[in-house]
Order: structure tokens, then C-alpha cells, then sequence
């Protein structure tokens, strides 16, 4: 396995100082090491992937060298416009590193989201021209391909791609970023049961990738409950809120209520100014804010930057609150309600997860059609 401070000593040594992405759990390692050791001006956790090929191309423009884009590959998508139409050496030719985790890569067992994803990464980088190999986890290998990409990066003006496997990485020598006290804040689960609760059994409930679905999910079955007319969207990060519009917009009978999270809400912040243009009275959102990218190592989103309540009050929201007790989640759902949507509650949680949070058993295509076949019988129904 590759030393993650190491790592950074051979991307220095190739001219590589700054560091820009979105964390991914397969480079959790390598994340919290960068974390621990660049200062903020070396290294920037972007809002989505496509902002951080933007980041590194400014970064280029003005010093002359490379920058290096870390992210998952099921976020590739979010890059592919600025590496295309910027980056390209037909374009600007821009040189960077692209350091890729690969999810869903073939032979390597991984959550549905990530399968089709894994299976043409390389076939998808081939199209787009872009030159690229696996990092290999031994170290020495890793230190020459590193010079060879940056160096090929260079000489072409273009990106380079290291595709890196499951295990690459080893411990870092950095501690992870420290958790606040337990006591500070209510966990997220603790804050969706109560929430659950107060929201009803009849709304159609929308839920955001990662942890908070897969409580849902679990809380459902705690409680014999079917969760059909939950979706969990269990991959798109950032992609939950526009989903829930599509529901809200066609469903005449019910709530649609987003259990949204602070990295998804900034990864496409653009999503609140349309909720607020073409959402019906019957749209609420609500934003787990933890701080953190808590599915893939706790890194510190920037929503600490952000009035939440405030900005959506000012593209247009009819109401927005933010709290973080647990006794005034009933007192919040009766406002918002009383308002009308769209309204948005931001709700403060702190980071972490229990250990033993299980995942969905059901595939993402039965619970769609589970999903479905339950509005499609309320429909009927009235």
C-alpha cells in the first residue's frame, strides 16, 4: 500500500502543490492526510467535481503549474463539461492529475450505484481522450507513475487520470479531523426518527444518498412499516431536492417532503432558486446539517459559510427556519405547513453514524417500483 504522506512528497516533487476535490471513501486515506498537513490556501473541498476542475484551471492560469483534482468516479459526470470544453488541449490544454477512486470497478464487489460506473470508466475515458492508468499500489510503481503522469499532463497540456483501487491507500501518519463532543449536538438518526414522527405517515418522503437514507431505511424496519412511499436515493449525490420537485410537481394528493444533507444541498445550491420558482404549496425541504462529507471520512463541507434559512428566504422559499432541539421538530413541521412550500427547516445534527448501520435490502428497481405502485394507488384511490 501507498504511504499517503509519501504520496504528496512525490506529487511535490512533480511540481504538484494544491490540491482540490471532493472526498471519496476509497481516497479517505489520502483525504484526511491532506486535510491534516496542506494549509487552506494548498487545498480547497470543492462544492461538486466540476468545480474543482474550474478551481485547478485558475490555479494553472496563474502559477503555471498543475494542479491535482481528487473525487469518486461516480461523481466523473460533474466533470466532464470543464474537462471537455476547458481543459482539453483543443481548448485552453490544461494540465492537471486526476486521482480517481474506483467504485464499482469490475470483479470488485460494490453497491448497486456503483456498477455501471465502475464497468465503463475505462471505456468513458477512452472517449473522451483522456490518457489514464491505475495507480499501482506498490510503492515504488506509485512513485514512477506519478512522474510519468504529471509529466505526460505537462507535455500535452492536457489531464491525466490515476484510477485508484480499493486498498491503495494505507493509514495516514495524520490524525482524521476530531468529531465534536457527542454531547453537543443530536445525531442525524435520533433527529430523523423525531422528524419522522412529526411529518405523518401520508407524505411522500425523498431522501438523500448515504447515511441518511440507510437510517430511514432501518427505521422503517424497526418499525414494520413498508417505507413504499420512500425514495432513497441511494446514489446522484446532491441530485434528491430536483427529484422531489419532479414527484411534487405531478402529485396532486400528498406532501412531498427532501431529507436533504448540507454537502448534497451545496454540491447544486442552484436547485433552491428553481425549487422556489416551480414548487407547489405541498414542496418541503429539510437539510441534515452536519458540517461534514459523513459517508467517505467526515471531511468539513463549507456550509459553515452559508445561512441556510436565510438563502432560501431569498431566492424565494415562503418560509425557512433553522434549529437544532429536538422537542421543537412538531412545533417546525405545523409552521411550515401553515405556510405553505416551498419551506425548508435546516436541521443541525452532528456528524457520525452507528457502527453497525445496515444498508437497504431492497434493490434500488424494486424500491422504484414499490415507489411508484404506491402513488400510483393514491391516485386511484381518490
Amino acid at each position: 500500500m501507498i504511504d499517503p504522506a509519501r504520496f504528496l512528497e512525490v506529487c511535490r516533487a512533480q511540481g504538484i502543490t494544491f490540491f482540490t476535490g471532493v472526498p471519496d471513501s476509497l481516497l479517505k486515506h489520502l483525504n484526511t492526510q491532506i486535510m491534516a498537513t496542506l494549509p487552506r490556501e494548498q487545498h480547497v473541498i470543492a462544492a461538486n467535481e466540476g468545480a474543482a476542475a474550474g478551481v485547478a484551471i485558475g490555479h494553472y492560469l496563474r502559477t503555471g503549474a498543475p494542479a491535482a483534482v481528487y473525487l469518486q468516479n461516480s461523481g466523473f459526470g460533474n466533470l466532464v463539461n470543464p474537462l471537455l470544453s476547458l481543459a482539453d488541449p483543443d481548448v485552453y490544454g490544461i494540465p492537471m492529475l486526476l486521482i480517481v477512486g474506483w467504485r464499482g470497478q469490475p470483479g470488485v464487489a460494490d453497491e448497486p450505484q456503483h456498477v455501471t460506473q465502475g464497468r465503463v470508466m475505462g471505456p468513458l475515458l477512452d472517449a473522451m481522450e483522456l490518457p489514464w492508468t491505475v495507480l499501482p499500489p506498490e510503492p515504488a510503481a506509485a512513485e514512477r507513475c506519478v512522474a510519468e503522469a504529471v509529466s505526460q499532463a505537462v507535455a500535452h497540456c492536457r489531464p491525466y487520470v490515476l484510477m485508484v483501487e480499493k486498498g491503495t491507500f494505507g493509514e495516514p501518519s495524520a490524525a482524521p479531523p476530531a468529531a465534536p463532543p457527542a454531547g453537543t449536538a443530536l445525531s442525524r438518526e435520533e433527529a430523523l426518527k423525531a422528524l419522522v414522527d412529526a411529518v405523518g405517515p401520508e407524505p411522500v418522503i425523498v431522501s438523500t444518498t448515504g447515511m441518511l437514507s440507510r437510517e430511514l431505511f432501518e427505521h422503517r424496519v424497526a418499525r414494520g412499516e413498508s417505507g413504499e412511499r420512500d425514495f432513497l436515493t441511494v446514489g446522484g449525490m446532491g441530485h434528491a431536492s430536483a427529484i422531489a420537485l419532479g414527484v411534487a410537481m405531478r402529485e396532486p394528493q400528498r406532501e412531498v417532503w427532501c431529507f436533504d444533507g448540507d454537502g448534497a444541498l451545496l454540491m447544486h445550491l442552484g436547485n433552491l432558486a428553481v425549487i422556489a420558482d416551480h414548487a407547489p404549496d405541498r414542496f418541503f425541504h429539510v437539510v441534515f446539517n452536519n458540517g461534514v462529507h459523513d459517508s467517505v471520512g467526515g471531511q468539513p463541507t463549507s456550509i459553515d459559510r452559508v445561512d441556510v434559512a436565510a438563502t432560501a428566504r431569498a431566492v424565494g422559499y415562503r418560509y425557512a427556519a433553522s434549529t437544532a432541539q429536538i422537542g421543537s421538530l412538531a412545533g417546525e413541521v405545523a409552521t411550515m405547513r401553515s405556510y405553505g412550500g416551498p419551506a425548508l427547516l435546516e436541521l443541525t445534527v452532528r456528524p457520525g453514524s452507528r457502527p453497525d448501520l445496515g444498508r437497504p435490502t431492497r434493490t434500488p428497481a424494486e424500491s422504484k417500483r414499490a415507489f411508484m405502485a404506491a402513488l400510483r394507488r393514491v391516485t386511484a384511490a381518490v
